[in-house]
C-alpha cells in the first residue's frame, strides 16, 4: 500500500512538475487553455473587415492569448497546450479526407464536365486563433469545400471578359434586335484555360474572408490544369483547327485586299501623271497665244500661227486646201 501511495505521489509530481514543461518551435504559436477555456485578451472580438454585416453576426470569435515561440514554459496539470502552426504550407485542391480523387469535377457554363487540378497555399492566421482551433472541427476540410464550391461556381458562370473574336469589332455588322455575334459558343474551356491568371485572381479575391471565417489565410489560389474529357478534348482539338485556319484565311484575304487597293491607287496615281503631262504642253501653248493676242493683236497671232504651221508643212505628205 504505501509503494502505491507513493507511485501515485512520484506520478503527480511528474505530470505536474516534470511534464508540465513544453516549448514552442519558430513556425508555431501556442493557445493555453485552463478546464477547456482559452485566455482571452480582454473583451474586444477580432476585427475582420473582409466580413459582410450577417457573417459578423455568424461569426465572432474572440481575440486569445497566443506563446510565442521559445520555452520551454510550464503549464499547471489542468491547462492545455494547442500547438498550430503558423508556417504556409501548400496542399492540392484535390485533397478530401473522406475519400480518394485525382480531380476535380467542374461544370462548365456549356454543360461539359471537365476535371480541374491545382494547388493553395494557406497558412493559419495568428489573429484569429480561436476560429481556428475552436471554431470549426475540421477548419481545413471547412475551406477546401468552401473553395470548391466557389471554383465550381465560377467555372459554371465564366465568359471570357475579352470577347473572343476573329473579326474586329468595327467590321462585324450588329443588329439591335440580334445583339453581338459570339464566335466562342460551345468552347468555354478554351476561354477557362486562356485565363487562368484572371480565374485564380477571381478565387484569390472570393475567399478573402476566410481568415474571418476559418482562422486560415489563402496566400495564393493555384488552378493549374483544366482537363476535358477525351472525346471533348478532340472535339476542342477540331474547333481550335478550323478556327485558327478561318483566321490564317481571314488575314490571307486583308492581305491580297490591302495589296489590290494599293496596286489601284499607284495605277491612279501613274494615269493622273500621264494626263498631266499631256495637258501641259497644250496649257503652256494656249498661254503663249494668249499673250502674242495681247501684245501684237490678231495680225500677230495669224503671223504666229503660220510660222508655226511651217514647220508641219515640211513633213506633209498631202495639203488639202478648202476654198472659203
Amino acid at each position: 500500500m504505501t509503494f502505491f501511495i507513493l507511485g501515485l505521489v512520484g506520478y503527480a509530481i511528474y505530470r505536474a512538475v516534470l511534464g508540465g514543461f513544453y516549448t514552442v518551435k519558430p513556425n508555431e504559436r501556442a493557445v493555453i487553455t485552463s478546464f477547456g477555456r482559452a485566455k482571452r485578451l480582454g473583451e474586444g472580438l477580432v476585427d475582420a473587415p473582409e466580413l459582410s454585416d450577417d457573417e459578423h453576426e455568424r461569426y465572432r470569435y474572440p481575440q486569445v492569448q497566443a506563446v510565442g515561440s521559445g520555452g520551454p514554459y510550464f503549464k499547471w496539470p489542468w491547462q492545455t497546450v494547442h500547438k498550430v502552426d503558423v508556417a504556409t504550407q501548400a496542399m492540392d485542391i484535390t485533397w478530401d479526407p473522406t475519400k480518394l480523387q485525382n480531380t476535380v469535377d467542374a461544370v462548365t457554363k456549356d454543360n461539359l464536365t471537365t476535371g480541374v487540378n491545382g494547388q493553395i497555399r494557406y497558412r493559419v492566421s495568428e489573429q484569429n486563433l480561436y476560429a481556428y482551433l475552436f471554431g470549426v472541427d475540421s477548419p481545413l476540410e471547412h475551406i477546401m469545400g468552401y473553395f470548391i464550391s466557389v471554383m465550381r461556381e465560377r467555372v459554371a458562370t465564366f465568359v471570357d471578359p475579352k470577347g473572343p473574336s476573329l473579326i474586329d469589332a468595327d467590321e462585324i455588322k450588329k443588329d439591335e434586335t440580334e445583339g453581338t455575334i459570339d464566335l466562342s459558343e460551345g468552347v468555354s474551356i478554351n476561354d477557362l484555360r486562356k485565363n487562368l491568371p484572371l480565374l485564380n485572381q477571381y478565387m484569390e479575391k472570393q475567399c478573402n474572408n476566410t481568415a474571418g471565417r476559418y482562422g486560415i489565410e489563402l496566400d495564393a489560389a493555384l488552378i493549374t490544369q483544366i482537363d476535358p474529357p477525351t472525346e471533348v478534348d478532340r472535339a476542342l482539338s477540331s474547333i481550335n483547327s478550323t478556327r485558327n485556319q478561318v483566321a490564317a484565311d481571314i488575314s490571307t484575304a486583308r492581305a491580297d485586299a490591302e495589296q489590290q487597293i494599293t496596286m489601284s491607287k499607284r495605277a491612279v496615281d501613274i494615269a493622273s501623271n500621264n494626263a498631266q503631262a499631256e495637258v501641259a504642253p497644250l496649257r503652256e501653248l494656249a498661254i503663249t497665244l494668249s499673250e502674242v493676242k495681247k501684245e501684237g493683236g490678231s495680225t500677230a497671232l495669224k503671223a504666229y500661227i503660220r510660222n508655226m504651221r511651217v514647220p508641219m508643212l515640211e513633213r506633209a505628205r498631202r495639203i488639202i486646201h478648202k476654198a472659203s
